[in-house]
């Protein structure tokens, strides 16, 4: 069985051609980093449309058969960020403690991750998160909270991921 981590960069200028996709390659350029499991990326880039994240997040989760979904972008306070709403759309289960864990780690950085709104959810067997939409945030929040990845997928029926230790280290219990 193939894989699939799904990788979707949410910018309206991204999409529309205005300037280079630095989140979502950054995200693929950790992902790639960090795990020594061979995945298959499902990759895109779409504008900041509710109805078009949902509808692409359903895709990756029910019809591709990702894992993992990794968003970026669209998750500050403007009008236009609605991908926490997106994701609350699609997910069975939200899982709080990504957000809260991601926001505790950008606030060593800025004093504005109070104004970010990442989340996380199950739906099936796909772990959704949203991360926000610059390259260095990426990198702090996915730091943040990947070594709770792989369990997670774990427990929810997901393959197993394995990482390189000596650059990103995950947890399991004892018994996984």
């Amino acid at each position: 069985m193939s894989v699939k981590i799904g990788v979707l960069n949410i910018s309206d200028r991204a999409s529309a051609g205005v300037y280079a996709d630095e989140p979502g390659q950054a995200c693929l350029a950790l992902l790639r980093e960090w795990l020594t499991t061979p995945f298959e990326p499902d990759y895109k880039i779409i504008p900041d449309e509710r109805t078009v994240i949902e509808a692409e997040l359903r895709r990756m989760a029910d019809e591709a058969g990702c894992c993992l979904v990794v968003t970026t972008g669209g998750t500050g306070p403007s009008p236009r960020d609605v991908t926490p709403e997106a994701t609350h759309a699609v997910i069975e289960k939200e899982l709080p403690g990504f957000g809260e864990l991601m926001r505790a780690a950008s606030l060593k950085f800025v004093p504005t991750a109070i104004l970010s709104r990442q989340t996380a959810g199950i739906r099936g067997r796909t772990l959704i998160v949203n991360l926000p939409g610059r390259p260095k945030a990426i990198r702090e929040n996915l730091e943040a909270v990947f070594p709770a990845i792989p369990y997670c997928i774990d427990l929810i029926g997901g393959p197993r991921l394995e990482t390189d230790e000596s650059v990103m280290s995950v947890f399991r219990p004892r018994s996984s």
